[in-house]
This record gives C-alpha cells, structure tokens and sequence, in this order.
C-alpha cells in the first residue's frame, strides 16, 4: 500500500512537473541559436584559436582577430572560417532549445500557485539547473566542435587527430578516447553553467525592472530594440564574470596538449601566462557572443510568441 501512495505521489510530481514543459520554448531556442551561429561562427573560430594558444610550435600565430581571420582565408577559404561550423550549429541550437525548454519549466513549476515573482537568486538557482540538464546532453558537440576547430595542417600524419566532419569526429573520440574523451571539459562546463545562469537572472531582472520603469506590465514584450539592449547588457555581464572557465574548457578539450585536469590546466597556465592567460581570447568572444545573444533572444522571443499566438488562434 505504501510503495503504491509512493507511486502515486512520484507520478502526480512528474505529471505537475511535464504540465508545465512546453514545445514552442524547444523550437524558438533552438532557432535563435542556429541562426545566431550561423551568422558569427568565424569569430567563434578566431576565439578557440587564441584560447588555446600557449605556444606550441605547430599552432598558426596571429597578430590580432583581423590578422586570424585574413590567414585562415587565405590558407582555406570560406570553409577553413567555417570549421567546425556543424558541430556548433547542432552544439549551440540544442543547448539554447535544451535551455529555454527546462529553463522555462523549471521557472513555471516554482511559480505555480505563487502570487509573487521570483527572487533573484530563484532565477539564478533555475538557469543553473536548465544548464547541467543540457551540458549533460551537448557536452560532446563542444568537444567534437574544439577539436574540428583545432585541426592544422602541419599535423596530416596524425590520422587520429584528423577528423572529416561531426561524426567521424565523434567516432574517433570513442575510439580512442571512450566516453571519458566525449566529456572532456564537463567539470569546467558546470561551472560554466553559473554563466547562463548570470546572464538569465540579469536578462530576467532587467526586463521586469525596465517594464515597471516604464509602467507596463511585468511580462510585456519587449520592442527589438529593447531586447537587443537587455540582452547585451546581460551578456557582457556574464562573460565579465566567468570568461576563464571557457579557456580551462578549451584547453582540456584539445588535442595536442594532453592535462591531468581542471587544476593541472589552472597550475599550467597561470606558471606559464599568468593571469592573462585566463581571459585569451575574449576579446573576439565579447565581439562574437554579444551580438549572438542578442540574435538568439530576438529570434527566440518573437518565434515564441508567434508560436503561442498561433495556438491560442487555434484553440479559440
């Protein structure tokens, strides 16, 4: 009798938790994410390029981003800015539909029956949760993405660094790697998920506070213009905060430099770069993933609400 009252209350939780997960928040994020990398992955390749760049003799050197990416033209064309594009595109659609899809879940699951908002450290509590649900799932692609982004030339005789595409990318990880290999980077990537929750809690915050500032209702939307500014606003704050993680990421997840782990990565580098070393490569970040957040919550935010739009339409 009591395994089945168990039953009953773990089904009634799971079913109070699925009645708030909603399909339109998996297909906005997932557009906005695709769209946004798109349009701005050669300055994610500029930004792995320098991440990793700790001297090592067969790496390209570069003098600054226009430098980096004048070469990798020269030397490949459009597709050498574009490599590594398909693990990115899957990589960054997935995760931003993963994370507004549990994100937005997660936040309506607390707030059901609540009449008040959520505090400040409620949202950034719920985006730390949306994002270690979807590391768990994308955190291949972004090893599979690093490693396709760090393929030179002067390494041909290495067959297993050489990798034709997403797949066989992934394959030869397994192959020579096994699973520890796909999640290569996961302990830094948790951490990172305390970036997606900073930026979620500022995005949040400053949308509610802006709104009331200018009397309207607290989930009114926005104009673009108004989430271009929220949006960025929220980015920059983010990165600020927890840009060495992405680099400690990196740096684990190449293939040319083998590390014992997350520390062993940290000792490394600051010995060797000291704290600059930590924050390579943000500067092409910042130019990149600005106007990336910016493209991902206009897309998301207007294909969210057409998506809700047309279904009341349909319902009524």
């Amino acid at each position: 009798m009591t395994g089945q009252g168990q039953s009953a209350t773990g089904s009634s939780a799971w079913s109070t938790i699925f009645r708030h997960v909603r399909y339109e928040n998996l297909v906005a994020g997932v557009s906005g994410g695709v769209l946004s990398n798109l349009a701005l992955h050669p300055l994610d390749l500029v930004k792995i390029r320098f991440a990793v760049s700790d001297g090592l003799e067969l790496r390209p050197k570069y003098k600054g981003i226009f430098h980096c990416l004048t070469t990798i033209w020269k030397l490949d064309g459009l597709r050498g800015l574009y490599q590594g594009v398909t693990p990115n595109v899957w990589g960054a659609g997935l995760s931003w539909g993963l994370y507004f899809f549990f994100y937005n879940a997660i936040k309506s699951y607390k707030t059901e029956g609540k009449a008040e908002r959520l505090e400040a450290t409620e949202y950034l509590v719920s985006a730390a949760e949306a994002g270690a649900m979807t590391l768990c799932i994308t955190n291949p692609l972004w090893v599979a993405k690093t490693r396709l982004m760090l393929q030179y030339e002067s390494e041909a005789n290495a067959p297993q660094r050489q990798y034709k595409g997403l797949f066989d990318t992934l394959v030869k990880i397994h192959k020579y790697e096994g699973v520890r290999g796909l999640y290569k980077g996961f302990v830094p990537g948790l951490f990172g998920t305390s970036h997606g929750a900073l930026q979620f809690m500022a995005y949040e915050l400053l949308k509610l506070k802006y709104n009331q500032h200018i009397n309207r209702l607290p989930e009114a939307q926005l104009s673009t213009v108004e989430y271009i500014s929220v949006a960025a606003l929220s980015k920059i704050f983010a990165v600020a905060a927890t840009y060495p993680y992405q680099v400690v990421r990196a740096r684990l997840q190449d293939q040319h430099v083998f590390y014992k782990g997350v520390l062993d990565v940290i000792t490394r580098t600051w010995r060797k770069e000291g704290i600059g070393g930590f924050y390579k490569g943000i500067a092409p970040n910042l130019i990149r993933v600005t106007p990336a957040c910016c493209i991902t919550f206009v897309v998301y935010e207007n294909v969210l609400h057409f998506l809700l739009d047309l279904k009341e339409n349909k319902v009524s």
